[in-house]
């Protein structure tokens, strides 16, 4: 079977998302590094690594968000509750080591 060669306007665009994609990394590494200081304040100042009410408002602003740019919110507020959710791990941790000194 011979293989077909590939359009180079598909060439370009498939570079175009792999360079968003790094861009996302890039973007999840610095949000990760912001919240890890969040977690430092949180634990300094005796405050829970939860705020649902925090929570629950940004997931809401990040469907308005979705709306407005025709993306699914269903799979954007699934997306940021787990990178959430891994925050919260992580501020639970930095406390526990917080306490154990």
């Amino acid at each position: 079977m011979a293989t077909q060669a590939i359009p180079e306007e598909l060439l370009r665009v498939r570079e175009q998302i792999d360079r968003i994609d790094q861009g996302l990394v890039l973007l999840l590494a610095n949000r990760f590094a912001l919240t890890q200081r969040v977690g430092e304040l949180k634990a300094e100042f005796g405050l829970e690594a939860l705020d649902p009410e925090r929570e629950s408002r940004k997931l809401a602003e990040i469907r308005s968000l979705c709306d407005k740019h025709a993306v699914n919110p269903d799979l954007v507020a699934d997306i940021l509750a787990r990178v959430m959710a891994e925050v919260v791990r992580n501020h639970q941790a930095i406390k526990a080591r917080q306490t154990d000194v």
